[in-house]
């Protein structure tokens, strides 16, 4: 197809496929919205040709330029939004990680109080033998009174010296355990 001398095919602009699509949708627009060069300019697009004439060329200029400003509004728009949500993912993040440290803190102490009850439990629990330990020697010496006090006074007398030396006995060996 020939071209006009005012014209350049767009295949030749060193634009991809896509890009050209774009150019000629775009170039369609802007031949509407100018209406004096209107049907020039849709003819060349649908040719798929780019028209070389200054006055195409800058409607063409100024419908990219407003083009791009909606799309840099919209970017800028999508980014401020974009910047919202993750500053709302961080607040919440922080809230978050507060709270978990507040309740990190309040296991921590619950472990504190947990080893100090297991302390205290042992330490009553070992005087607890202890005191077991000594109520089991009184008892036994209150029944070796109490049956040392039932035998006759000479009995009591021979008695005493042998309770005495198995007291001894007896007293030493719970010092083995």
């Amino acid at each position: 197809m020939a071209s006009p001398a005012n014209s350049v095919p767009d295949t030749q602009l060193g634009l991809t496929n896509d890009e050209i699509a774009l150019l000629r949708h775009h170039q369609q627009q802007a031949a509407a919205a100018n209406s004096s060069s209107s049907r020039a300019a849709s003819r060349a697009s649908s040719q798929g040709l780019l028209l070389l004439d200054g006055f195409s060329l800058a409607a063409l200029g100024r419908h990219f330029d407003r083009l791009m400003q909606q799309i840099q509004a919209r970017m800028d728009y999508l980014s401020d939004q974009s910047a919202q949500v993750a500053q709302q993912q961080y607040d919440r993040a922080g809230n978050a990680i507060a709270m978990a440290d507040a309740e990190i803190a309040r296991f921590h102490e619950i472990l504190q109080q947990i080893d100090e009850l297991e302390l205290d439990f042992d330490r009553i629990r070992h005087i607890r033998d202890i005191v077991r330990s000594f109520r089991s020697r009184v008892e036994e010496m209150d029944q070796q009174l109490e049956q040392s006090g039932s035998s006759s006074s000479r009995h009591r007398h021979g008695h005493h010296g042998e309770s005495s030396g198995s007291s001894s006995r007896r007293h030493h060996h719970h010092h083995r355990r």
